[in-house]
């Protein structure tokens, strides 16, 4: 997996700015590396959670990357960034789900960076809960998974996961009413499969 800690990070303001310019008199080359260098940690996080295999994303991560680079020109920069990236993610990972070789989502362990600053045992129970919130993400159907990531894990405005799924509006709240009763479901099941109470 790509080693994402230090990279720089570019606000959607500075995107704006430079991916205007560009659109004028630069090449899309130094936009796509401040996208790439910004974003490519939560392309990855976005990945994980739409259920690619941990040894997967990297390479799926690549694709998505290489079809921003080639429409990064037709970027609206006066969207939100996040959202527009989240679709190529959501369409990688569905066309990858598709491929013969990937017919099981496995959930495994999340490899999380060590934080310096809580317990062990505070971080053996987060990473309890974020590997309890994988595995249940993966029991939500797909297309559910993806309004309920974007809405509820990204904070992205129920009008604009639509516009990014490209589904009508009282579909993706439909989607995300049954993703949240699914999510809800998977975890008081798999707390009790460990025995929590």
């Amino acid at each position: 997996m790509t080693d994402l800690r230090g990279l720089h990070q570019v606000t959607d303001v500075e995107l704006s700015s430079a991916a205007s310019t560009a659109a004028n008199t630069e090449p899309v080359a130094p936009v796509f590396l401040a996208v790439f260098n910004a974003h490519v940690g939560y392309v990855c996080q976005t990945l994980r959670r739409l259920g690619v295999r941990e040894a997967d994303i990297e390479d799926v991560a690549h694709d998505v990357f290489l079809q921003v680079h080639l429409q990064l020109h037709q970027y609206d920069a006066s969207r939100p960034l996040r959202p527009w990236l989240f679709a190529f993610a959501f369409r990688k990972a569905s066309e990858h789900r598709r491929q013969a070789r990937v017919r099981l989502e496995v959930v495994g362990a999340v490899d999380e960076p060590p934080d310096p600053a809580p317990s062990a045992l505070e971080q053996a129970l987060r990473h309890e809960a974020l590997q309890l919130g994988h595995q249940a993400l993966a029991e939500i159907e797909f297309n559910q998974r993806a309004v309920f990531v974007l809405h509820e894990l990204d904070g992205c405005a129920m009008p604009e996961v639509a516009a990014v799924l490209e589904i009508p509006l009282n579909t993706a709240y439909s989607r995300l009413r049954l993703a949240r009763a699914a999510f809800d479901k998977a975890v008081r099941r798999l707390r009790l499969q460990r025995g929590d109470s």
